[in-house]
């Protein structure tokens, strides 16, 4: 399992795990959790340009549909296929198998990004 205290957070329920210059970006368990069975997933293409606070994707489930926002500013490097073909991945290991996006960052100041104690003291409001 990914150590959650090294990821990064938004305010909008993504985490990012920063390597160098590339993010791989997902969805947290507690907004997997709100949003419910996944059973659709819309990435953006690669080579997309992504920048910060736009939506870029979409995650619809039994419950309800949900926005998925850009965290950083960037280029689209990869969308997760296997994500797109078995959504329920984002259910069943959201820090894992179910990451959606990796971009290739313009900025990696980390600005508004939160930690993981930030976060979840954020989620438990």
């Amino acid at each position: 399992m990914t150590d959650l205290t090294v990821l990064k957070y938004t305010a909008e329920h993504e985490w990012l795990l920063i390597d160098g210059d590339t993010a791989t970006v997902g969805i947290t368990d507690y907004a997997a959790d709100k949003l419910g069975d996944v059973v659709y997933v819309d990435l953006p293409a690669e080579g997309t340009e992504v920048e910060t606070g736009t939506v870029v994707g979409e995650i619809e489930s039994t419950k309800s549909v949900g926005e998925l926002f850009a965290p950083a500013l960037g280029t689209v490097l990869e969308a997760n296929q296997a994500v797109v073909d078995s959504p329920d991945l984002v259910n069943s290991d959201p820090f894992g198998e179910g990451w959606l996006i990796k971009i290739t960052l313009s900025s990696t100041d980390g600005q508004g990004l939160l930690s993981r104690d930030e976060y979840v003291a954020l989620t438990a409001e």
